[in-house]
C-alpha cells in the first residue's frame, strides 16, 4: 500500500500537528502492508520532523515541497498541487495531517484527514475576526470532501457529529499515538536552575489553554507558602496570540524570576521534564485530545487538570480534576496542595494509545477505503463526497504553474 502523508504546516517548531504527523509515520512503518510512505513537508519543518520520526527505512521518503510563505499559499498548495503530487507518487491513500482545502475530484485515490479539534467553532478568539470565518469555511469544505475523517478522540468526534451529523458514516476515532521517548535529556535552558523543584505546563499560547489560570494558581501557592520558595514554573509551548497577555501577567504577578518559557524542545528533553517535574498543570477550557495529560501519565506525573471531556478521556483515573469556575485558580492551587501531599504515581502503559493499536486502526481504515474505492467506478465514488464549495473554482484559478518537482533533503 502506497501512502502519501501531507504534513505541510506553518509551524517553525514542533507542535501538536507536527508530532501527530511524525507519530503517524512511525506507526505506519511498523506495518508490513505499507510498501512506500511519502511524507510532504515544508523546508522549515524537515529537520524537526525528520528527528521526530527518527527511523531509517527504505520505504520512507521525506519530500520538501516548494511553497511560498503565508496561509494563502499553503491552502492553495493543498488545493491545487497536492492532488497532482499524489498522482505523481501513485498514491493509494492520501492522508492529510490536519484540515486543509480538498479538491476532491482531482484525486485518484481516497483521502483521509485527521481532525484534531473544532477550535474555529469552540474557541473563535484563537483566530480573531474575520479570520475565524475563513477557518470555519476551510474546515467544513475539508470535512465534506474527505473520504474519511479520523478524529483523535471520542470527545472531538462527538462534538463534530453534534454540529455536522451528516458526517457520521465517514467519521471514526483513531487516537493520537502516545508513547514515552526511549531516552531523557535535561534541557539546556534549565542549566541555571540546578536541582530546583519545578511545576510544568505544556500548552501553546492560545486562549483555550487557559495559561493565566496556571500562572495565578502558581502565584497563590508561592504566596501562601504551600510550596518551596525555590519552586519554578516551566511553561513549554509555541508562542501565539496569548503570548503578550501571558508575559504581562508574569510581570504583574512578580513571577519574572520564577517562570521560564520555552518551545521547540526535543522529545528526550520533553520526557525529562515530565519525569522530573513536581506537578503538571493543565487548566485548558477546551481540548481536542489532551496530549500533555497522556504524556504525563506515561511518565508518572502528578497531574492537576481541568474537568473537561478530552482530559477525562486521556486522564481517566490518573489525574485530579478541577471544575472550571470564577475562582478556579484557587481550586487549582488547592488541588495542587493535595496532589503534592501524595506519592508520585507510577508510570502507566496506555495500550489504546500505543503505536501497535493505532497502526492497526489506520491500516484497517485504509484497507476499507481502498476496497470501497476499487469496487466502484469514478462516478459512483464521487457521489459519496459532497460537492465542492462555490469558491473552489476561484481558488484553483488563483494558482498558477505546473506540477512542482519534489526534492529530497
Amino acid at each position: 500500500m502506497r501512502i502519501v502523508v501531507a504534513a505541510v504546516s506553518s509551524n517553525r517548531c514542533m507542535s501538536g500537528v507536527s508530532r501527530h504527523a511524525a507519530n503517524l509515520v512511525k506507526c505506519l512503518l511498523s506495518r508490513p502492508e505499507i510498501t512506500s510512505l511519502h511524507v510532504l513537508v515544508g523546508d522549515w519543518e524537515q529537520k524537526y520532523i525528520r528527528e521526530a520520526i527518527g527511523k531509517q527505512d527504505s520505504r520512507l521518503h521525506l519530500h520538501v515541497v516548494p511553497i511560498g510563505p503565508g496561509t494563502l499559499s499553503r491552502n492553495l498548495w493543498f488545493y491545487r498541487a497536492l492532488p497532482a503530487i499524489a498522482r505523481q507518487l501513485r498514491a493509494e491513500i492520501v492522508h492529510i495531517a490536519y484540515p486543509s482545502p480538498i479538491r476532491r475530484k482531482a484525486f485518484a485515490c481516497p483521502v483521509v484527514v485527521t481532525l484534531h479539534d473544532l477550535y474555529p467553532y469552540d474557541f473563535p478568539s484563537n483566530f480573531g475576526f474575520p479570520r475565524v470565518l475563513v477557518n470555519r469555511r476551510i474546515l467544513k469544505q475539508c470535512l465534506r470532501n474527505a473520504d474519511a475523517i479520523a478524529s483523535v478522540s471520542d470527545s472531538t468526534r462527538i462534538q463534530l457529529l453534534k454540529r455536522m451529523p451528516q458526517l457520521m458514516l465517514k467519521t471514526v476515532t483513531v487516537h493520537n499515538c502516545v508513547e514515552a521517548a526511549p531516552i531523557t535529556r535535561r534541557p539546556s535552558f534549565l542549566a541555571r536552575w540546578p536541582d530546583r523543584p519545578f511545576f510544568l505546563c505544556v500548552a501553546q499560547h492560545r486562549r483555550n489553554k487557559n495559561i493565566l489560570v496556571a500562572l495565578q494558581a502558581f502565584r497563590l501557592l508561592l504566596s501562601n507558602g504551600a510550596v518551596s520558595p525555590d519552586t519554578k514554573l516551566v511553561l513549554i509551548g509555541m508562542p501565539g496570540p496569548e503570548t503578550g497577555r501571558i508575559e504581562a501577567c508574569i510581570r504583574a504577578s512578580g513571577l519574572t524570576q520564577r517562570v521560564l518559557m520555552a518551545n521547540g524542545i526535543s522529545d528526550a528533553e520533553m520526557n525529562w521534564c515530565y519525569r522530573n517535574c513536581e506537578l503538571l498543570l493543565a487548566p485548558s477550557i477546551v481540548e481536542g485530545f489532551g496530549l500533555p495529560v497522556a504524556e504525563g501519565r506515561l511518565a508518572g506525573c502528578r497531574i492537576v487538570c481541568s474537568d473537561i471531556p478530552a482530559f477525562r478521556e486521556t486522564g481517566e483515573s490518573g489525574c485530579r480534576f478541577v471544575p472550571l469556575g470564577p475562582d478556579c485558580e484557587k481550586d487549582f492551587a488547592a488541588a495542587a496542595v493535595i496532589s503534592l501531599g501524595g506519592r508520585r504515581p507510577l508510570p502507566v502503559h496506555l495500550a489504546r494509545f500505543s503505536s501497535a493499536v493505532v497502526a492497526e486502526q489506520y491500516v484497517r481504515l485504509y484497507e476499507t477505503l481502498a476496497v470501497v474505492w476499487n469496487g466502484e467506478d469514478a462516478s459512483s465514488a464521487d457521489l459519496n463526497a459532497a460537492p465542492a464549495d462555490s469558491h473552489d473554482s476561484h481558488a484553483a484559478a488563483a494558482v498558477a504553474g505546473t506540477l512542482p518537482t519534489l526534492t529530497r533533503p
